[in-house]
């Protein structure tokens, strides 16, 4: 970065250690990112979060229990429960508690992401296009990076290993802000916004890739007929109606369809929330004060979300045999665990903060006075944390019980549990000036 370029940083005198650590002096009408946004988005994105760190704090005691149960003695328990069965035979709906885990409840966790993800599009802070450029950018880059990194260690590994391309690209917001929360950092606002906004459109990004690219045998024919159940859904949900023994029927009606027709049952989750309207509108069809459907079930379904479905999940997907030192070397010696860690710990903040950073340079804009890029810095690292998506990506890519799958667990740990670690030395440097903005 140059000194006195566009988005570059600079100290304000010979004296004054010039960097990372030192914002730049700008004029006053240059335009400026990462800023804390409106009052009313602001007060929104608190609630969000607060929600999410429980849920966090949640889905790591899930992961906690699951690794010590299944390398416990009573190990082969964890097994059956996480193998169990049930469900009609006859709907091909006899399924594993731990898939159940991850076609079902995982439809729930991402209905909530696509309502978060249209309610910021359409009436959030990033229905400005230049607004939403930021994140959606530095979103892709932490998809792309991670990907080619992982690509290029395993390019020569052999039998399917680049099946796993797309396991380090999704970024695990619950466990994020749960790492945020033990770490006690009071990040600024606008920094929660772009976090928060990023986690949303790369999980949205990583649900189309399983669409797209997981997808073995597509079955058209109920991929059609999920259109009706869902074109009704949309056209209740359009009326305004909440009446749950009409809209579930029909959102049930629609997981099952596209369950049926080989696309991963987590799509209709995100579909199903598209539909939802986000403005709330009076009898004659305008515009009218007051918060939308999307935002009233949002308000209804994200504690079951981050409390429930996905810390169930994480229960199930994360028990893994580690075999101790010797087995976690071995799991880490695999090229495919290599690639994961490395996508995620090197790609994610490389992607994200470089497309931030770059973003900023083309488009002559600078950071909010109050920030600077080594707090980017610790929120890309915290975009390394992948573990929801990353785990059901890695059961696609390889199979739920494949030996393969079993380092894919190791990886994705390992490399969470490393970005966590690098984000909470970084942002801790800066949690004095956090802690001075908050009570500013």
């Amino acid at each position: 970065m140059g000194h006195g370029a566009p988005g570059s940083l600079v100290g304000n005198n010979d004296s004054t250690p010039k960097g990372l650590l030192v914002p730049a002096r700008r004029p006053a009408n240059a335009k400026r990112i990462l800023g804390r946004g409106s009052f009313a988005e602001s007060t929104r994105i608190a609630e969000i979060l607060r929600k999410e760190t429980v849920g966090g704090a949640l889905l790591l005691l899930g992961t906690l229990v699951a690794l010590v149960w299944i390398n416990s003695p009573g190990g082969d328990s964890y097994i059956a429960l996480r193998d169990y069965t049930l469900g009609p035979a006859a709907l091909h709906l006899d399924l594993s508690l731990g898939t159940w885990a991850a076609d079902g409840l995982l439809a729930i966790f991402f209905f909530v992401v696509g309502l978060e993800l249209k309610r910021e599009f359409v009436a959030g802070d990033l229905r400005d296009p230049a607004r939403a450029a930021l994140p959606i950018l530095a979103a892709l880059g932490g998809v792309a990076v991670p990907a080619l990194i992982y690509v290029l260690v395993n390019r020569d590994t052999g039998g399917g290993a680049l099946n796993g391309w797309a396991i380090p690209t999704a970024t695990d917001i619950a466990f994020a802000l749960a790492i945020l929360a033990i770490i006690s950092t009071h990040l600024p606002t606008g920094l929660r916004t772009f976090l928060l906004t990023l986690a949303v459109v790369d999980d949205l990004v990583a649900v189309t890739i399983i669409a797209i690219f997981y997808t073995d045998d597509l079955r058209l024919g109920f991929l059609a007929g999920a259109l009706v159940p869902l074109g009704l859904f949309a056209l209740a949900v359009q009326r305004r109606i909440r009446s749950w023994w009409l809209l579930l029927p029909l959102a049930a009606l629609t997981w099952v369809l596209v369950h049926e027709s080989g696309v991963h049952a987590t799509v209709a989750g995100v579909l199903l929330g598209f539909t939802v309207p986000v403005l709330r509108s009076d009898a004659a069809g305008g515009p009218e004060a007051g918060p939308g459907l999307a935002e009233h079930f949002e308000h209804r379904l994200r504690p079951i979300s981050a409390g429930i479905a996905v810390p169930i999940f994480a229960f199930f997907a994360a028990g893994v045999e580690i075999g101790g030192l010797a087995g976690l070397r071995e799991s880490l010696t695999d090229p495919i665990a290599l690639g994961i860690v490395a996508g995620l710990v090197l790609g994610k903040p490389i992607g994200i903060l470089g497309t931030a950073w770059l973003t900023a340079k083309l488009t002559h804009a600078s950071l909010d006075e109050d920030l600077t890029w080594l707090d980017v810095l610790g929120v890309s690292l915290l975009g390394g944390i992948g573990f929801t998506v990353s785990l059901l990506i890695g059961e696609l890519a390889f199979g739920a019980g494949s030996e393969r799958n079993e380092h894919v667990k190791i990886g994705i740990l390992a490399g969470s549990l490393l970005a966590a670690a690098l984000a909470a030395v970084v942002l801790r440097l800066r949690e004095r000036a956090y802690r001075r903005l908050a009570s500013a």
